[in-house]
């Protein structure tokens, strides 16, 4: 698991769950952002194919093992 992927996604999820807090001593526009960022902050938490690295398909397997 990536370091930054580690923990941009707990900011998120930290951050929209603040925020849900705030909004119900004051008001319940905020859940339009603290919702989104919960779920960002979880994708971007379990999203695995960013860090897989993708072989070229334009060269041949002999160039590419060089």
């Amino acid at each position: 698991m990536s370091n930054s992927r580690l923990v941009w996604g707990w900011i998120l999820i930290v951050l929209g769950i603040v925020w849900t807090g705030v909004c119900f001593f004051t008001t319940f526009f905020m859940l339009i952002y603290s919702v989104p960022l919960i779920v960002i902050g979880i994708f971007v938490l379990f999203n695995k194919k960013e860090d897989k690295i993708e072989t070229r398909k334009d060269l041949k397997e002999k160039e590419y093992t060089k």
